[in-house]
């Protein structure tokens, strides 16, 4: 497999979390999003992903995008072991908190959005970290209180295993450190992300260990 990724996307960190927690082997390649305007738009990688994004999973002759449809491809290709747990009513759960994260906090935030708030909107760096944090907050609360509220919470968001929403959150929360965003108010998310902190599977998908890196 080869994984289309840049070092501080967190839809292409979510992806090598997903990668290692599931122990499969891939050939990383850096996109950068930054330089030259932004690798991701050269002829090149549009051939792979028309969207011009990064993740993209390249196996047995498919190209997929998308973090979730990627992962979930790895579910249902290498079952075992799984990030989900077995019931449904818990399966739906672990799906809702990763899509929290994916579909309310992430896409609002992402790199295009913050590029159009500053050229098309003429938004300052003040006005910019201040959109980025509301969205932090409100998506952060809620995920908050989804964990407190049930009894699937444990070392991990389900359960005593890293899983499916635990490789979602991470990547968010190192985002919203890079922002200097306070997470005291949410101490069952900082519990968490400690805990896969001290993974290999975590450590080895972190930002700082990819190798574009700068």
């Amino acid at each position: 497999m080869r994984l289309y990724s840049y070092w501080r996307s967190s839809s292409a960190y979510r992806v090598r979390i997903a990668l290692n927690l599931k122990g499969l082997e891939y050939e990383l390649h850096p996109v950068h999003l930054v330089r030259n305007g932004g690798e991701q738009h050269g002829e090149r990688y549009r051939r792979i992903n028309p969207q011009e994004l990064v993740p993209a999973l390249q196996c047995q002759g498919e190209v997929i995008t998308q973090s979730a449809a990627i992962i979930e491809f790895l579910e249902e290709r290498w079952p075992a072991p799984s990030l989900l747990p077995a019931e449904p009513c818990a399966r739906a759960r672990v799906r809702s908190l990763a899509q929290l994260i994916a579909c309310e906090i992430q896409p609002l935030n992402n790199l295009r959005v913050l590029g159009q708030l500053r050229q098309r909107f003429g938004a300052d760096e003040q006005q910019v970290r201040s959109w980025y944090l509301h969205w932090l907050e409100a998506g952060f609360s809620a995920f908050e209180a989804e964990l407190e509220r049930n009894a699937a919470t444990a070392d991990f968001c389900s359960g005593d295993a890293p899983g499916l929403a635990d490789a979602f959150l991470v990547p968010q929360v190192y985002n919203a450190r890079r922002f200097e965003f306070d997470l005291a108010a949410y101490p069952t998310i900082e519990r968490i992300d400690a805990n896969c902190a001290s993974l290999p599977e975590f450590i080895a998908a972190a930002p700082e260990n990819q190798p574009d890196a700068p």
